[in-house]
């Protein structure tokens, strides 16, 4: 959250699910510099399953939208955006993946793993809906990067060091 705060220009909106945690964080590190909400999943279990009897399981029933502080636009409280790209990194970096082999010994090698993934997906990877990678849109790059480009950066930048 401090860090994510240091880069930040002016208010923003910011949006968490229903973790208690993220109260006391989000108030440590922004003060009262931000308008956030949460978006708090409600579920239950009481069900019928398809022959009448009580199922157990928990069903998402709804979502209430709760204002923390601020004056956050409700119409853009959505924590969507993130489930997104959670479930492009699970399926993307497979040491995220259940029962896999491909596991980081390191956490410095797991770090790796999934700064690679990122640097793949926002400089090198052409999205169709945008038609150029995220970098480009933003106008963080001229043109998508190559593997070659992304082998390079470590001596280029020092960062193994």
């Amino acid at each position: 959250m401090n860090d994510l705060w240091s880069r930040l220009k002016s208010i923003t909106q910011l949006t968490t699910d229903g973790f208690k945690p993220y109260i006391e964080a989000v108030a440590d590190s922004f003060g009262g510099k931000v308008h956030f909400a949460q978006l708090v999943k409600q579920y239950s279990t009481e069900s019928l399953n398809k022959d009448g009897k009580p199922d157990k399981r928990e069903r998402y029933i709804g979502a209430e939208k709760r204002v923390i502080s601020g004056k956050p636009d409700l119409a853009k409280v959505t924590t969507s955006h993130v489930e997104r790209q959670n479930l492009t990194m699970r399926t993307g970096i497979k040491r995220f993946t259940r029962k896999t082999n491909g596991f980081s010994k390191k956490v410095e090698n797991h770090c790796f793993a999934v700064a690679l993934h990122f640097v793949y997906y926002n400089f090198a990877r052409i999205h169709s809906t945008l038609r150029v990678t995220p970098a480009m849109e933003a106008k963080l790059s001229k043109k998508p990067w190559k593997i070659q480009d992304i082998a390079n950066l470590p001596t280029q930048y020092s960062i193994l060091n």
